[in-house]
């Protein structure tokens, strides 16, 4: 009864609306206030925002049209964090984004007990923790510095207890990032098809974001086993099993919707908890190429996820290292195995050609993460032209240009133009290259673009490409935000 109600109520109401937009003054009014580029991006909205006109009862879906993204690479160098490292300037809070991609390369130190034993997550629980404390903090709280030191671990655990703060606590990863999470994970489906009548009524249930209604009865699907973010290799992000959230997650305006590590490698994904229910078919990948061409110290972390209809590939890596003539070929070799080897789990209950198994089968593609592509001069040829802050010479030896140019690697992917300094290898706590303080030849490295953002595909625009002057490891993280087109919009 209630649902014919509201059908009836919509039917009025739409033919009120109608009536006042094609007559009279009151009419030109109404259309000439709407300005649809006034409308912040990542919440674009359709003809109409009936909401304020018709109260929280019928309340209009957003279109979205676009989506604001931001990424970040930071190779931490083996250190975790302290309670008192301040993310804000890193993640820009002053000028928030719809998405946020962080992916992380060494957050433990790649030794034989990490890399062949099994993985420490205290750190990436830590640096959850740090990302959730500087995008969810109250829009009235100052912003500090990124070095201050007037904070110990207790005052902060005292003072963030509230919000999942994890730094007295030894915790799993998964455990870490259910504390990070406003959604219950029972809504939170990975795949989010319709599915065909017969099924639904076999089910009693759709696959998707739109019931939320629905029970949490578990049918043998794949989207509805419990995830495993600290062992798993091809995690899927469902957990009916999982109570809903406490209240204090309620507040939370960025939701964790992913985290994954392997050995030294982490990904974090946070979206607006708005627009939350526009995502589905969350999915990851890991291809290790460390040690003996199988091992986790190198490699990378692959999500796939769409956003209404739109295909989305996220990639974190951490390449060959090594400066010696050839290396390059080595890291040339880890992206064309990483392209290669990577499939996403299927996940749908029928086929679905347009939910991607692989990379390069998605619309929207970012690749980040210290790929370790060097500069081809010699070290005091390179120093040179660093005291001179003549980067030309230095980007035109840069290798990864020179193989992309070649077609050796990346072929058809772009990268924005780089106007900062190299971001590899500072001495620790320093502004000073490594190698002004390191005598020995064997030891010393030549300065380099390690830390890159790369992307591929059509309806993707790049508004900055800069890095954060932290001194806390021996790389500058490298920044990237993004203008990301979706379907309904440009295609």
């Amino acid at each position: 009864m209630s649902g014919k109600t509201d059908e009836i109520k919509k039917s009025f109401i739409h033919k009120m609306l109608s009536m006042r937009l094609n007559n009279g003054d009151e009419g030109k009014a109404l259309k000439n206030s709407f300005d649809p580029t006034e409308i912040p991006v990542g919440r674009r909205i359709g003809a109409l925002d009936c909401s304020n006109l018709l109260g929280n009862s019928m309340a209009v879906s957003h279109d979205v049209q676009s989506l604001s993204v931001f990424t970040a690479t930071w190779n931490v160098g083996g250190k975790s964090p302290t309670s008192d490292l301040n993310l804000d300037n890193l993640l820009q809070v002053h000028c928030q984004s719809d998405i946020y991609i962080l992916g992380f390369q060494e957050i433990v130190p790649l030794n034989a007990g990490n890399v062949l034993v099994i993985e420490d997550n205290g750190s990436a629980a830590k640096w959850l923790s740090l990302i959730s404390q500087s995008l969810n903090k109250s829009s009235n709280t100052d912003y500090y510095p990124p070095n201050r030191t007037n904070t110990n671990s207790s005052s902060f655990e005292r003072k963030h207890s509230g919000s999942g703060s994890l730094f007295l606590q030894r915790t799993s990863l998964r455990a870490a990032s259910r504390a990070f999470r406003s959604e219950s994970r029972r809504r939170f489906k990975s795949c989010n098809c319709s599915i065909v009548e017969s099924e639904r009524k076999s089910y009693g249930r759709e696959s998707c974001f739109t019931c939320q209604k629905s029970k949490s009865n578990n049918f043998d699907d794949p989207s509805s086993s419990e995830e495993d973010d600290t062992l798993t290799t091809n995690a899927v992000a469902a957990d009916v099993s999982t109570p809903a959230p406490t209240g204090k997650n309620q507040h939370l305006r960025y939701s964790l919707i992913k985290s994954k590590q392997m050995v030294g490698i982490f990904v974090t994904i946070w979206v607006k908890k708005e627009l939350i229910p526009h995502i589905g078919h969350l999915r990851t990948s890991c291809i290790s190429r460390g040690i003996l061409g199988y091992l986790g110290n190198k490699g990378c972390i692959s999500v796939s996820m769409t956003f209404k209809q739109t295909s989305f590939c996220f990639v974190c890596s951490h390449l060959a290292s090594g400066e010696k003539e050839g290396d390059e070929l080595r890291r040339n070799l880890d992206v064309i195995e990483i392209l290669k080897s990577t499939q996403f789990p299927k996940i749908c209950r029928t086929p679905n050609p347009n939910v991607p198994d692989k990379i390069l089968e998605h619309d929207r593609i970012i690749w980040l993460g210290d790929l370790n592509y060097r500069i081809a001069l010699s070290y005091h040829e390179t120093k040179k032209f660093l005291e001179q802050n003549n980067w030309d010479p230095l980007l035109n030896k840069d290798q990864l240009k020179i193989e992309r140019e070649g077609g050796r690697v990346f072929d058809g992917w772009k990268e924005g133009r780089i106007s900062f300094p190299p971001t590899y290898k500072y001495s620790y706590n320093s502004d000073s290259y490594a190698g002004e303080t390191i005598k020995s030849k064997s030891k010393r490295r030549t300065p380099a673009w390690c830390d890159r953002i790369l992307w591929y595909g059509e309806g993707i625009h790049q508004k900055s490409y800069t890095r954060w002057d932290s001194r806390f490891s021996d790389h500058r993280p490298v920044c990237a935000t993004f203008l990301v087109f979706l379907h309904n919009q440009r295609e």
